[in-house]
């Protein structure tokens, strides 16, 4: 029914997940040889994570994959054969990511709902993606990272979808429009990712993912107040209960290792004799019931690419919103975290669906926010200031003052060598936000920090942006606006950050993927916009820019390729 996609891989093992219709025998064939293992339920729903382990380092090869017998995939007509891919030691390493892409139709019927047009979300950079590579006009990437978003469960379902939901629940039953449980995130994720080009791109390419709001709902967590405003709902705690089940089932499974999968214990108590999902719910609804983050994020993960380290960080689900204190992560996730944010590899990946650095007028305007909205100017600036959180969105890394410092000074720490040599670079990747830019970091010379610190935004995959918003981003980055930002922040008295930064684009708009690319110490990223060319979706490079400090000093390079919109 879905998939089949490759996951995990590292030099001798790659994971193979898929979705059956029925319980099956699933079974990957690739060089005369097989792997094999049972679909298990999940309240009615089957699937399958098949590890094809003793690879060769480097391996290339075809594979099919066959249910109970029967060869069933490759069915992608008029794409090629799906491949099994895993790392060669010391190889160049090219990471393709994204975030934010609505699932809206591509042709009419548009929509079911009144007032509701989804021709402004644009061509899709992800089958703009598959269908250059299916096309050999570029190389596939070896790894695919996708930052939050990859379906909207709170707007704008596709027609078929909402149809469906108003046989099943009736046209006016809550939430109206919005996934109301398990079964209908089944629907939703299948829909995500049934295209032809989107299923053959993922059943080849390895991939990482992790949730964002929209996965859930938008503003997920912002504040205790939006938590305790879902809470009087009384759809949303079977809402959140099927969003972590789906999560953990579409896209978490496939982020882990054979090991990983085997020390948490829960897919062995899926696949016992008789379980239909029991022991999921109960993971998920202790999930959804977590309040201030007692405990380590079971969401966030780790993985060694050769000789790069990738750290995806969940910022969402964990997060402290008690009085007195906000956190973006709870003390164990941070402990947990940290032991992870060392040196010793020639790159270090930090994966947040929210960018650690945002515009500085924003940056100030968050910081702001969140000393007022915490009772600062008295108890009416609080409300007022809460309601304005909610409504622009006020709840990245900069609104957790807290937060941003400590992980700012850490990623120092690791550029300054003090935590194992200091790699050449100290990428933090991210989304969200519906622009793309890249912004290098500058500390203090007293900090002694060697490696280049940047962050990298691509945003969106396929989204629409307002013409109005893309006139706020371009302003942001005024000399007025900047003025206006560091007074609001003082006059509450949050402090400037330790660090500066400044963007080497303009705000680059449309639908985008970056790829970046590792080759030794050197560093490399391009942002492709998607463009309707030939008859079809096409990626054009809007920015390229290499990243290692000892090469380049972060500036960008080839002239010929266009920096705005």
């Amino acid at each position: 029914m879905l998939g089949p996609m490759t996951r995990y891989a590292d030099a001798t093992t790659v994971t193979v997940w898929l979705e059956a219709s029925g319980p099956c025998v699933a079974e990957v064939r690739c060089a005369g040889r097989r792997w094999g293992t049972s679909t298990f339920e999940v309240e009615g729903h089957h699937y399958a994570l098949v590890v094809v382990d003793g690879l060769a380092p480097g391996t290339d090869a075809p594979y099919a994959v066959a249910l109970d017998g029967r060869e069933l995939w490759p069915d992608c007509a008029g794409w090629p054969g799906s491949r099994l891919r895993t790392r060669a030691p010391h190889a160049p390493l090219g990471v393709a990511f994204g975030s934010c892409r609505v699932d809206r139709p591509h042709h009419a019927p548009w929509t079911l709902e009144p007032g509701v047009d989804p021709r402004g979300v644009g061509v899709d950079a992800l089958t703009a993606l598959a269908d250059g590579c299916a096309r050999q006009e570029r190389a596939l990437p070896d790894l695919l990272l996708l930052l939050g978003d990859q379906v909207y469960a709170d707007e704008g379902l596709a027609p078929q979808l909402r149809l469906r939901q108003v046989l099943r629940r009736g046209p006016d039953s809550e939430p109206r429009g919005e996934v109301a449980d398990f079964e209908e995130y089944t629907w939703l994720y299948r829909h995500a990712w049934e295209d032809a080009g989107v299923r053959w791109l993922l059943s080849t390419v390895p991939s990482v993912m992790v949730f964002d709001d929209h996965d859930v709902r938008d503003d997920w967590n912002t504040s205790r107040a939006w938590q305790e405003q879902m809470a009087r709902e009384e759809w949303w705690a079977e809402r959140l209960t099927g969003a972590y089940m789906a999560y953990w089932l579409y896209q978490h499974l496939g982020n882990q290792s054979p090991a990983a999968l085997g020390e948490d214990g829960l897919l062995a108590a899926l696949q016992q004799p008789g379980s239909r999902g029991e022991a999921l719910r109960d993971v998920a609804a202790r999930a959804g019931d977590e309040v201030d983050g007692h405990r380590a994020s079971r969401w966030s993960h780790v993985h060694e690419l050769g000789t790069a380290r990738l750290v995806v960080v969940d910022s969402r689900s964990g997060r402290v919103l008690g009085p007195g204190r906000r956190a973006m992560l709870s003390e164990p996730e941070w402990q947990s975290l940290e032991h992870h944010l060392r040196g010793d590899c020639d790159h270090l990946l930090v994966a947040t669906t929210l960018p650690l650095l945002l515009e500085r007028p924003v940056h100030d305007l968050q910081g702001w926010n969140e000393v007022v909205a915490g009772g600062a100017w008295g108890p009416r600036a609080a409300r007022w200031g809460e309601r304005l959180r909610q409504a622009l969105d006020l709840e990245h890394w900069a609104a957790f003052r807290d937060s941003f410092d400590r992980l700012v000074h850490r990623l120092g720490e690791v550029g300054a060598g003090r935590l194992g040599a200091a790699p050449s670079t100290v990428l933090v990747l991210s989304g969200d936000v519906h622009h793309s830019y890249l912004a290098p970091v500058a500390y203090p010379s007293d900090r002694g920090v060697e490696s280049a610190v940047v962050q990298l935004v691509s945003s969106p995959l396929r989204n629409a942006v307002p013409r109005r918003l893309q006139r706020a981003f371009g302003f942001a980055r005024s000399r007025s606006a900047r003025l206006a930002g560091r007074l609001l922040a003082a006059s509450a008295g949050v402090p400037p950050p330790a660090v500066s930064w400044s963007a080497t684009s303009p705000p680059l708009h449309g639908n985008t993927v970056a790829t970046l690319r590792l080759d030794g110490t050197a560093a490399e990223v391009t942002i492709e916009r998607a463009e309707r060319g030939d008859g079809r979706g096409v990626l054009r490079p809007v920015h390229r820019q290499r990243l290692d400090r000892h090469r380049a000093d972060t500036r960008p390079v080839h002239g010929d390729v266009r920096g705005g919109a």
